[in-house]
């Protein structure tokens, strides 16, 4: 089982980049710590070219679209992702990739019961504990009903359980801002944070890559001039 991070310190300042999380740049696979903002002239030209990289199409229906076939909730029985068959579930093994100072229940290494996390949404850190579940929350990236709109409706199950769960496609964030976003794709909605938003698109475009699932146009072009 992936374990939580626990170098750095709270804050912004060059002396605890650690605490804001990692460039998605050095994460392809997802299985680093956080999503860090993309800051130089040289990461943001690099991360414009690789969301120039994403295909285009007009979204499908939304008919038959269901939660349940993209497999039960943070199922641990899934093939092909870093965090599967790891008896723990995939939302706690997101909370310990990405939380700092992690409690775990006692008696379990997988639930975990308090933390602290910096929010890349909002820039804010978070005390959070279990009894305030919902205050955060694990963003699909790319949201599930957009996967199915995208081309996820003509998948296999394992294949569409495999984004549902794959830490490339998962953040945890502020509740709020998670559903505030709802099924929107880069055009309609962006995390409150403008300097995290270069760093949210090209996971986006990350995700859309690695399962060769289509943007919209207008998907595209938001996600490009968050990196101009």
């Amino acid at each position: 089982m992936l374990t939580a991070c626990t170098s750095g310190t709270t804050g912004t300042s060059s002396d605890n980049v650690a605490a804001l999380g990692t460039s998605p740049l050095q994460n392809p696979d997802g299985t680093r710590p956080g999503l860090a903002p993309l800051t130089t002239a040289a990461d943001r030209k690099a991360g414009h070219d690789l969301i120039a990289k994403v295909r285009t199409a007009p979204p499908g229906p939304r008919t038959g679209y269901d939660r349940d076939q993209f497999g039960p909730a943070w199922t641990d029985n899934v093939d092909g992702t870093a965090l599967g068959h790891n008896d723990c579930d995939t939302r706690n093994d997101l909370l310990a990739r990405d939380g700092r100072s992690v409690q775990h229940k006692s008696g379990s290494t997988c639930t975990v019961t308090a933390m602290t996390i910096h929010d890349p949404y909002t820039g804010r850190t978070v005390q959070w504990t279990k009894a305030q579940a919902t205050k955060i929350q694990i963003d699909h990236v790319m949201p599930l009903s957009y996967d199915w709109r995208m081309g996820a409706s003509k998948w296999d199950k394992a294949k569409r359980v495999r984004i549902a769960n794959d830490p490339l496609n998962l953040v945890p964030a502020d509740g709020s801002q998670n559903s505030a976003k709802g099924d929107s794709g880069p055009a309609e909605w962006l995390p409150a944070d403008p300097k995290i938003r270069c760093a949210y698109a090209v996971r986006f475009a990350q995700v859309s890559l690695k399962y060769d699932l289509p943007v919209t146009p207008a998907d595209k072009q938001a996600m490009l001039a968050q990196c101009s």
